[in-house]
């Protein structure tokens, strides 16, 4: 390896995102290559390591990559286009305000869920997140929601396949019990952790399919404020859930 690789692979890094503020629209990895000018396998190796990292996401089925909000400077051109956020946007929004907490849209990405949009509260003791951030699916409320999604069989092979490492001394580290837990957040519609991926931080999730992939959206804030008014924010919650159901309903056509 030469003095100048490392150097060639910021500079290659930069391009990714360059390419995507002049396209603005997401891509699949040849068309990615072909605009870089890159071997289709370097470039899956580059955007393998911007997703473990937060930086871009899977958004569908055909692979198609597009970036997260984690370069601000860039996220800002980006997210006026993005395919998912212009339509979810609105109904975070209105959720937000009607919860006061924090709102959060997330995604699985593998073993892991990135945020793709966060709305911070505006109190001054709340939770704060940023777009791009990786939060692992057994302890985050929408891991657990995404996790909801999976038939049993799944969830099981799934679970079983995960270290459950303890983030917090409230983490679920038992799959047994994990399964569990996500079942019965699929019986009532929605899925909470308490202190269980940010101590002292609650956080209640539901899932909803938009454009045929799942989405997890999240109201989170300090435990005891999250606690004494979890039956107005699920309400809230569901309300959401279903303008997203009718979102979804007209993007089927």
């Amino acid at each position: 390896m030469s003095h100048q690789d490392p150097v060639k692979t910021a500079v290659r890094t930069l391009d990714v995102f360059e390419v995507f503020a002049a396209v603005k629209g997401p891509l699949t990895l040849t068309e990615l290559a072909a605009r870089l000018g890159s071997p289709v396998s370097s470039c899956h190796a580059l955007v393998r390591t911007l997703q473990l990292r937060g930086y871009v996401y899977i958004l569908d089925e055909r692979k198609r990559v597009y970036p997260t909000k984690r370069l601000l400077m860039m996220a800002q051109q980006i997210a006026q286009n993005d395919p998912v956020l212009e339509r979810i946007g609105p109904v975070l929004a209105t959720l937000q305000a009607d919860t006061g907490e924090t709102v959060i849209l997330g995604k699985r990405q593998g073993n892991a869920v990135t945020y793709l949009e966060v709305m911070e509260s505006r109190q001054t003791i709340r939770y704060a997140a940023n777009p791009g951030d990786v939060k692992p699916l057994h302890s985050s409320a929408i891991g657990k929601a995404m996790l909801g999604v999976l038939t049993d069989t799944e969830l099981a092979r799934l679970v079983r396949k995960l270290s459950l490492p303890a983030i917090t001394e409230s983490t679920i580290k038992d799959a047994n019990d994990l399964i569990r837990d996500i079942q019965q957040g699929r019986a009532r519609d929605f899925f909470v952790t308490r202190g269980e991926n940010v101590p002292d931080v609650m956080a209640i999730a539901i899932v909803r399919t938009v454009g045929e992939e799942p989405y997890g959206v999240a109201v989170a804030g300090p435990m005891a404020r999250i606690e004494a008014r979890s039956t107005a924010i699920f309400a809230a919650l569901r309300k959401a859930g279903d303008t997203l159901q009718r979102i979804d309903a007209e993007l089927r056509g």
